[in-house]
């Protein structure tokens, strides 16, 4: 399929001067440039001339008090709350199954279209998987070329190389994209929550079954502990490579014979990577999309290392499969091009067809 590109505004050109610290706000964000450009020193040193302006808080600190509460209380605002989140996504329309890069990228794609509701299911008790670091536990993440206009669009700053740009703390994408979703009505995230096995009916995924992760990992150390169950019209597998709970999507399609096999993901080729994990993002059996890392699991294509911008495009593409199962507008048959939600076009996007299985 064509590429696309993301529009209602233009990217700015590499000649296009930006002011010192510019602040303002554009639907693509304002890309940081060289320090040495940036950087504007004072008379006196080498540091950067910033302007910051400090306000007191609006309550006295030397006599601060909390109003009174009962303990009580906040254990049933807690518990409320919370069994209305499972009762609202016992039957939902999307589960995504882990909230790494690719996850949370395609929750955040998904949750602009508000009649959509969403559920995001995650062992760990701090979502984010292995994207709040770069490689071997430094900071920084690199992202490839065109994947920044993701960036562009949450208004996360980088340093803009001429292929790529780094942003630089990892974290910095992460609590960004995890901020901006979560804010989002139609979204719930069920973290420390594991997902032990796949609802399938006919032929289709209908949804999954979960339990407490730290039930799921204490099954052979206590007598049965039953789990609960989320129907979903699609579920979105992104449980990433190998590993504790990884690849568990699709290990469990091979072990009740919906595919025939998954070969684990080859060693590393960075350039073949990306772009092998963005096209063949897809719907793997009805009911059941697979994205991010997970994809190389099935398909056996290498692995990417520390590089991200696949993460955030499979994600973005697997949002628009997921869409495009529901019967809404989506990017990937430009139903939507013109329509109420034109901020859903891709940065890019491969061919969304169905595996054989």
């Amino acid at each position: 399929m064509a590429t696309m590109a993301t529009t209602l505004t233009s990217l700015p050109t590499k000649s296009q001067k930006l002011s010192p610290f510019d602040t303002s706000s554009s639907f693509h964000g304002t890309p940081i440039s060289k320090p040495t450009l940036r950087m504007q020193p004072t008379k006196s040193s080498s540091s950067p001339n910033v302007s910051i302006s400090m306000s007191s808080p609006a309550y006295d600190l030397n006599a601060f008090k909390f109003e009174p509460i009962k303990e009580s209380i906040v254990s049933r605002e807690m518990t409320r709350r919370y069994m209305m989140d499972m009762i609202t996504h016992a039957d939902t329309d999307v589960v995504i199954v882990g909230a790494g890069s690719a996850g949370l990228s395609c929750a955040y794609e998904l949750s602009k279209n508000p009649s959509v509701k969403i559920a995001i299911v995650e062992q760990s008790v701090s979502p984010g998987g292995g994207a709040w670091l770069g490689g071997q536990l430094f900071s920084a993440m690199v992202v490839r070329k065109p994947a920044h206009i993701f960036l562009d669009e949450l208004g996360i700053e980088y340093d803009e190389q001429e292929d790529y740009v780094v942003i630089k703390h990892a974290a910095l994408f992460t609590s960004t994209i995890m901020s901006k979703l979560l804010a989002r009505p139609n979204v719930k995230l069920f973290n420390a929550v594991a997902a032990e096995d796949l609802i399938v009916k006919e032929g289709r995924v209908g949804g999954v079954v979960t339990n407490w992760a730290l039930v799921s990992m204490n099954h052979d150390t206590q007598s049965c502990m039953d789990p609960n169950v989320m129907e979903a019209k699609v579920v979105v597998s992104s449980c990433g490579h190998d590993g504790p709970f990884g690849a568990t999507g699709v290990k469990r399609l091979k072990s009740i014979g919906m595919i025939d096999s998954v070969p684990g993901m080859k060693a590393l080729d960075m350039n073949a990577a990306e772009d092998a994990i963005v096209k063949l993002t897809r719907e793997v059996v009805p009911g059941m999309i697979v994205t991010g890392m997970e994809v190389a699991e099935i398909d056996g294509s290498p692995r990417m290392g520390p590089t991200f911008g696949a993460m955030m495009i499979s994600g973005q593409k697997a949002a628009h499969l997921a869409l495009k199962s529901l019967g809404m507008p989506n990017a990937l048959d430009g139903t939507f091009v013109g329509g109420i939600h034109p901020e859903l076009i891709l940065a890019a996007v491969e061919s969304a067809d169905i595996a054989e299985t």
